[in-house]
């Protein structure tokens, strides 16, 4: 019987696919083998020794302690793409807030209650100051072409704007996604200088904190218009405010909301509803459960922020599971242990990540719990499981 943890409330489209004869699943679990999160801070739990795995019903993994993880075997999940259509309705939505000033007229109209019949009136003559440019036709950069910015260049493009992406590391399966109507940029001084709009959507990392900054800002036009629905650390806030002031930026649309940001003109500051529809939890939630069954049951890894991907179908009566510290010569150590105890490999596959490697290997019969523990005494391994 596997043990599932939940920290936070996860859809029960997904929970339900956790098979109820073999698996228990609370919120108040002791000893779990697996854990499923969304927003819950992490960095001061503890972790029993049996904790396999934890997946985020998300993208984000910044309240999860990573390294801690890795160095005691746990594999990270998330589940990149699931909220992607939920993040980019939002996107796009911020691209006509950020031109048309609807949420400013909306507040201003808000101000004449209490005028009666002089509404009507009063509207007509001050709904002038709210006047905003069409999209159709205006230079949209797109920094990021993830699942997410693949899809907002996409539909962006569809709307009559002509895009311009840029990312160094695009994916494979991101490429045959992207419309070959988008313009490729050599590089991010491209995009700052041509557009009229930028998005961002790429990952908080120490590469990209605090990219958009004064120097990027020297780079845009004038009342360019900048969206943020990717991670708030991406823009400096100290220079933002100078953008802001020198017009710069005309406007500023983030999903993620500081203090400072709200008391800055010209911000429209989103309270993190990126994935905030119910569709976008079903889909985190199964992506998360389906990722923990595979690792659980089969040794599968996908979506891991930490671990190799590795999938082997299943090829012999017993699976080893091994994850071990990157350093030469830990298969051979491993295959020999094997081979003095009589144990015949049918199949095995072995994939590295940093500085952890991982490994399944199908064998043929039974294996001692003894020749087990001649694995787990090799210098270097960190945790070895048996399926």
């Amino acid at each position: 019987m596997y043990k599932i943890k939940t920290l936070n409330k996860i859809s029960t489209v997904g929970l339900n696919l956790f098979p109820r004869d073999s698996y228990r699943v609370a919120s108040e679990i002791p000893n779990p083998d697996a854990i499923i999160v969304r927003s819950y801070n992490m960095h001061e739990m503890e972790f029993p020794e049996n904790l396999l795995a934890i997946a985020r019903a998300g993208a984000g993994v910044n309240n999860i302690p990573i390294d801690k993880c890795s160095q005691l075997g746990i594999a990270v999940f998330n589940t990149p793409g699931a909220n992607a259509n939920s993040v980019k309705e939002l996107v796009i939505a911020g691209l006509l807030l950020s031109s048309r000033k609807i949420v400013q007229g909306i507040n201003w109209a808000k101000t004449l209650i209490g005028k009666g019949d002089e509404v009507p009136k009063l509207i007509e003559k001050g709904k002038s100051q709210f006047a905003g440019p069409e999209i159709k036709g205006k230079h949209l950069g797109v920094i990021g072409l993830g699942a997410i910015g693949v899809m907002v260049a996409n539909d962006a493009r569809a709307l009559g704007m002509k895009v311009t992406g840029y990312d160094p590391f695009i994916s494979v399966e991101s490429a045959w996604h992207l419309s070959s109507d988008i313009a490729r940029a050599k590089g991010p001084e491209e995009i700052f200088s041509n557009s009229d709009y930028i998005t961002l959507h790429v990952p908080l990392a120490d590469s990209t904190r605090n990219m958009i900054n004064r120097e990027a800002f020297k780079r845009m036009k004038k009342g360019t218009r900048l969206l943020n629905f990717a991670r708030g650390g991406l823009v400096n806030e100290e220079d933002l405010e100078q953008a802001i002031n020198d017009e710069t930026i005309a406007c500023y649309v983030t999903d993620f909301v500081t203090e400072r940001l709200l008391k800055m003109e010209n911000v429209i500051a989103i309270p993190h509803l990126g994935a905030s529809t119910p569709e976008a939890e079903d889909n985190c939630a199964v992506m998360a459960v389906n990722q923990i069954k595979d690792y659980l049951e089969k040794g599968i890894i996908r979506n891991s922020v930490n671990f190799p991907t590795c999938e082997m179908d299943f090829n012999g009566k017993k699976r080893l599971l091994i994850i071990n510290r990157n350093v030469p010569a830990m298969v051979g150590q491993i295959t020999s242990v094997l081979a003095d105890a009589g144990v015949n490999i049918s199949d095995m596959i072995n994939k590295s990540r940093g500085d952890l490697a991982y490994n399944i290997i199908d064998i043929d019969n039974d294996i001692d719990e003894k020749d087990i523990d001649k694995i787990r005494s090799i210098d270097g391994i960190i945790r070895v499981r048996v399926i």
